[in-house]
């Protein structure tokens, strides 16, 4: 793993016997016991994940609202203090440049979470948006910030443990900061991309390893165990939240990928009239999720068939854990998108059966 960026964590996953790899550029964890153990853990009991890669950038200033306006696709003035909002950002296009979550400290001052592989990218394509305001300011602090995430329902339980706040009265897509746990301080947010209830965590990189051992230990009666990105993936698949880079691209917008309720057409933002035509007219293609009929794991890429023509491709698709299916998510044309629609997908040069489903695949049971 000669080369690869390391996150305040690595010799803590060694320490637990994490299986290394090398996830776009990062020695990071895909496992430590398997993939389909920590799945059903995370839905059953509770997971904790590095998610340090992750990116984070600070704006600060009295423009700092209207910068955010300007960058993303959500409304961002209606946020109150201590507010999680999850938004694309799109390119003059309509494309998307990158999702993100924006956390609002105050009405001049916000942090974003930004993906990994995007870090200097968004951190260019916001700072050149800035120059349109007077008093803003962007620093990219992600190698400042840790970041740890446990999910499951035991997450309250686990984390109530190591703090005297009261997390659980967190709601969900809010925050509270300097929150002092296992004596460290840290941000922490009712946020997460798995389906499940959770804390995401930022820290200072120093303090990640002494959260870690504190959180899987106050964890451990509870059945919470270390989680690779293995089933990070799984785990947000079945949950239908879509992956950059997948479900949405420089050239797939927001509207395609079935993330319309975050695009706020009354406002002004980058892209907004190529978003605006596409509502008008219709999206011409859709994200649809897709059950298997004949036996065969559909993979990003593969071409998805209808009528003997290629008229879509694969965006994600695995075995499900949860449900016991091979599952996908693709592009398809609108007038093939309805659920119930028999289509094919070409796995390893074989057409075989699918059928368009209700998304997501799975969804968190109400507690009683």
């Amino acid at each position: 793993m000669i080369g690869l960026k390391r996150t305040p964590l690595y010799e803590t996953h060694l320490k637990y016997g994490g299986k290394i790899i090398d996830f776009e550029g990062w020695a990071l964890p895909v496992q430590f016991s398997s993939i389909i153990q920590e799945h059903h853990a995370v839905r059953q009991r509770g997971g904790l994940f590095d998610v340090s890669d992750m990116g984070e950038l600070d704006i600060r200033g009295r423009d700092a609202t209207g910068l955010l306006e300007k960058a993303l696709t959500n409304r961002i003035a209606t946020m109150g203090d201590g507010q999680v909002r999850y938004s694309p950002m799109c390119n003059e296009r309509g494309g998307v440049v990158d999702d993100l979550l924006v956390y609002r400290l105050s009405a001049d001052h916000y942090m974003l979470v930004i993906n990994a592989g995007n870090i200097e990218k968004d951190y260019q394509w916001i700072s050149e948006l800035a120059r349109g305001f007077s008093d803003v300011k962007v620093a990219n602090i992600s190698k400042e910030t840790a970041e740890l995430c446990i999910q499951g329902p035991v997450s309250v339980a686990t984390m109530q443990k190591l703090t005297s706040e009261d997390l659980g009265s967190i709601g969900y897509y809010y925050f509270k900061d300097n929150v002092e746990v296992a004596r460290k301080r840290a941000l922490v947010s009712r946020t997460g991309y798995t389906g499940e209830d959770g804390f995401e965590i930022y820290c200072e990189p120093k303090d990640a390893p002494v959260l870690w051992d504190s959180i899987i230990e106050a964890g451990k009666p509870l059945g919470v165990v270390p989680a690779g990105l293995g089933c990070r993936d799984t785990l947000r698949f079945e949950a239908a939240m879509p992956l950059y880079g997948q479900e949405m691209t420089d050239e797939i917008g927001p509207l395609e990928a079935g993330l319309k309720r975050f695009v706020d057409l009354t406002k002004e933002f980058v892209g907004r009239d190529a978003l605006a035509k596409t509502a008008a007219e219709g999206p011409k293609r859709r994200l649809v999720g897709f059950v298997m009929v004949d036996r065969g794991i559909p993979r990003t890429g593969y071409p998805i068939v209808k009528d003997g023509k290629e008229v879509g491709h694969v965006s994600t698709g695995s075995f499900s854990p949860t449900l016991g299916k091979n599952l996908g998510l693709g592009f398809v044309p609108v007038e093939v998108s309805q659920v119930g629609q028999q289509i094919m997908v070409r796995v390893r040069d074989k057409d075989l059966r699918a059928e368009i489903t209700k998304l997501p695949f799975y969804r968190r049971p109400k507690e009683a």
